[in-house]
């Protein structure tokens, strides 16, 4: 949904059928019980049994449906607004985390990051404290330089990428001391080989050009990787009979992996605008600085 193929597919579709698609995912919002916020949010899709107030609102889903709306051109005026960020505040944890979900669920860096992009769209910190999801990421990052996905765990590219990108949407990434930024800096670039892998002694992946090609551009250090190496083997990954990309050469392509090799491709090379923070296209982006105004 968010990013470059639904953004670029987008001026393919009528007017009529983004209408269309639009009123579907404000249907998945849902809305306070009186007082009680943690329901709320955006659940993602209406084909399981039940209600929406039987649903629980998912934080990656939120994040999922304000990226699709703007890449839509929609203005987010359907957004209830303080639904969305009462609801995240339902979701913090008293460590700075947050759960994906109110029932109870895993929390770590990937939620801080949907946390974070959702307050960024939506103008609203007040579902954050910014200090301490602060503190529990700059504690996920490991000796090794990267960030974990929490504390105490191996560094990992997608939760790098995810930490690195919260940080600056919540201004704290210029904050980081120099010490932890250098650690840091050198754990991304060690990543590269041909293309990236997320970790060490792992294979090269696809998915991790976008992860660490996108945290070295907030890095401010693109001009250290090596582009063609990179295309090069993302070359390698692409299906040249039904197209897209797969995790590893000679393996059947997904979309995942084709989402995240173009985007790696154009956050690399930068020969189409991507917002590396937020991972949706800056066409997407000027629309949400228009709406905002």
């Amino acid at each position: 949904s968010s990013g470059i193929n639904a953004e670029y597919g987008s001026r393919e579709v009528d007017e009529s059928r983004k209408q269309e698609i639009i009123k579907w995912i404000y249907s998945l919002q849902n809305r306070p019980s009186g007082d009680d916020y943690a329901r709320c949010g955006f659940i993602a899709t209406d084909s399981l049994p039940g209600t929406l107030d039987s649903n629980y609102g998912h934080i990656a889903m939120t994040y999922v449906a304000l990226c699709s709306l703007l890449i839509l051109g929609d203005d987010l005026s359907g957004i209830d607004r303080e639904s969305v960020v009462n609801g995240l505040k339902c979701l913090q944890l008293e460590n700075g985390a947050y759960q994906c979900i109110a029932l109870g669920s895993e929390s770590d860096a990937r939620f801080v990051y949907c946390a974070a992009c959702i307050s960024y769209m939506l103008q609203d910190w007040r579902g954050m404290d910014k200090e301490k999801a602060t503190q529990f990421l700059m504690s996920s990052q490991s000796y090794e330089g990267g960030f974990a996905q929490n504390i105490g765990r191996e560094a990992h590219g997608g939760s790098t990428f995810c930490s690195i990108a919260a940080l600056k949407l919540m201004g704290k990434l210029e904050d980081m001391p120099t010490r932890e930024k250098n650690d840091l800096l050198s754990w991304c670039l060690q990543r590269q080989q041909s293309g990236f892998n997320g970790r060490p002694n792992k294979p090269v992946d696809t998915c991790y050009s976008f992860w660490l090609g996108a945290s070295l551009t907030l890095l401010g250090a693109q001009e250290f990787i090596n582009k063609e190496a990179n295309f090069a083997y993302l070359m390698t990954t692409q299906d040249r009979y039904i197209g897209g990309f797969s995790k590893w050469a000679g393996y059947f392509p997904d979309v995942l992996h084709s989402y995240f090799g173009i985007a790696g491709m154009f956050v690399i090379s930068g020969e189409v605008e991507l917002h590396p923070a937020l991972n949706i296209s800056m066409r997407a982006f000027r629309h949400w600085q228009d709406v905002s105004r």
